[in-house]
């Protein structure tokens, strides 16, 4: 599932200083998306833009404690120590971003089209990022259709011209599409992981299997559309939405993707006062942190345990992470509709 590129990367290295180089190289990937998550901050997109203005702009972290938070997050420093690929395509998408709301779309796009070299979901982010580059230079009066369809062209030529590369990298041959990108779209690794995949299609009998690969990736395609257009007006939060949700719902997750999700929550400290479940929210994802590797050792290693043991686990870390997706969500939504009705800020509100 590594893209071609990495290859030569990595083989340049000498055996001798390998570890030496590549800790130091995945260190400085870490840095570099802590500095683009600090942009993000300072640039005050996630409280402030042309299209929305939360009453609340006023509750902020320091941008510096924003990326301090990221840096040393257990999530991420696990996953710079497995040296996952996953950082890469991280440290691209918060690029992408940071490039989004400094108002340099093309630099954006390209960042884009990296990540999803990369790792193939973040294509999926391309119509919330066109909305965000739309949204941060609304003053040049563009339309929407127009610039949609320059920055998708510039999405789609340089997501080509990386495919071209590693076509004449790979000998002039297009296999690498099933090895990198087919393992994504037809799951054929059912190797045990974070998400809830692996189990379904392990219990679930052959001739069912196509029909349920689409309907998975219908499921997680179509959080993209609802989201932009509901919250059109935000697109950074939409952005935050779906790196949160493709951490459940992709279909080989990792710990990494959910420290990426985990690190843009704090752009939006001032919703926090709104959200209702934050306490059994953290308790559940520390729950699952913890006997999660327990469980897998137990099944795996000890042998006193079985598949059922350690996807109930992995459930309970899904729960944990929908629950601060859902809490972000309403205290958006919530935010968004007391600028419409201030008359109803600090009331209760209950669903009927």
């Amino acid at each position: 599932m590594t893209a071609p590129l990495f290859l030569p990367l990595f083989a340049l290295i000498p055996t001798s200083l390998f570890h030496i180089i590549t800790a130091c190289l995945f260190i400085s990937v870490d840095l570099v998306s802590a500095a683009g998550l600090v942009r993000i901050a300072d640039s005050g997109a996630a409280r402030s833009s042309p299209l929305f203005t939360s009453p609340r702009k006023d509750i902020k972290w320091d941008s510096l404690a924003i990326g301090a938070a990221y840096l040393f997050n257990p999530f991420t420093v696990a996953t710079c120590l497995a040296r996952s690929t996953t950082v890469f395509s991280n440290c691209a998408i918060l690029f992408a971003i940071a490039s989004a709301v400094d108002r340099n779309p093309s630099k954006s796009m390209l960042a884009l089209a990296f990540a999803a070299y990369f790792s193939l979901y973040p294509a999926l982010l391309l119509p919330p990022m066109i909305l965000l580059c739309h949204g941060q230079s609304i003053a040049a009066k563009s339309s929407l259709g127009s610039a949609a369809t320059k920055l998708a062209s510039f999405f789609l030529g340089a997501t080509a011209w990386l495919l071209t590369l590693s076509y004449m990298l790979t000998g002039q041959s297009w296999e690498f599409l099933r090895s990198s990108y087919g393992v994504h779209l037809l799951l054929p690794d059912l190797t045990p992981n974070v998400g809830l995949w692996w189990y379904f299609f392990i219990e679930m009998f052959d001739s069912f299997r196509e029909f349920f690969l689409g309907v998975f990736w219908l499921h997680l395609v179509g959080y993209v559309g609802g989201l932009c257009f509901r919250l059109r007006k935000q697109p950074l939060f939409v952005l935050t939405t779906l790196i949160g949700i493709f951490a459940i719902f992709q279909p080989y997750p990792s710990i990494a993707d959910a420290s990426l999700y985990f690190s843009l929550i704090p752009l939006y400290s001032h919703i926090f006062p709104l959200m209702r479940y934050t306490f059994f929210a953290i308790a559940t994802v520390l729950y699952a942190t913890l006997l999660g590797p327990a469980f897998y050792y137990l099944w795996i290693y000890a042998g006193s345990g079985n598949a059922n043991f350690f996807y109930a686990i992995t459930l309970v870390w899904s729960l944990g992470l929908s629950v601060i997706v859902g809490e972000c969500l309403f205290a958006v939504l919530r935010d968004e509709w007391e600028v419409e009705r201030p008359e109803m800020k600090g009331k209760d509100v209950r669903r009927i």
